[in-house]
């Protein structure tokens, strides 16, 4: 990870929960596969879009308002939407996903997806799905898309 991103990443996650975030991340490895704390993370993150609605959006400036003052609100970071020929491409920055501990980077990001997942859905893109497609990466962004992906 950069140091200057790093360093606020780390300022950003409540030291309160970062062992406890960090253990249970562990026992959940431990007892689970990877394919499944993904489910489960997904879920999580569908769970979490349902209790925060976003409000009805007309244009694509719209949604990436609506969706950061979601994630403004809960200190998730912020998101970039950019409409490409076949895509809508989702960049999200700065979540604190490393609360759970940089081995844990494997799987966390599904939540993100099942939040996007919910939160697209529910305005209408029914038909597409949300996909990641990168990895959290040293600059604290992760990429994913809504598209038609094969399933």
């Amino acid at each position: 990870m950069v140091p200057t991103v790093d360093y606020l990443l780390q300022r950003q996650i409540s030291p309160q929960w970062r062992g406890l975030l960090t253990a249970l991340a562990e026992e959940f490895e431990a007892q689970i596969g990877q394919g499944e704390l993904r489910q489960l993370m997904y879920r999580v993150g569908c769970r979490f879009a349902a209790a925060h609605p976003l409000p009805p959006c007309g244009s694509t400036a719209d949604l990436a308002e609506a969706l950061n003052a979601r994630w403004q609100e809960a200190d998730w970071g912020y998101v970039e939407l950019a409409d490409q020929a076949d895509y809508l491409r989702i960049v999200h920055a700065c979540a604190p996903l490393q609360a759970f501990g940089s081995a844990a980077l494997n799987w966390t990001p599904a939540f993100l997806e099942g939040v996007y997942q919910t939160w697209l859905s529910a305005l209408g893109a029914e038909g597409l799905s949300v996909v990641q497609t990168s990895e959290f990466d040293e600059y604290a962004t992760i990429e994913f898309q809504l598209g038609r992906h094969p399933a």
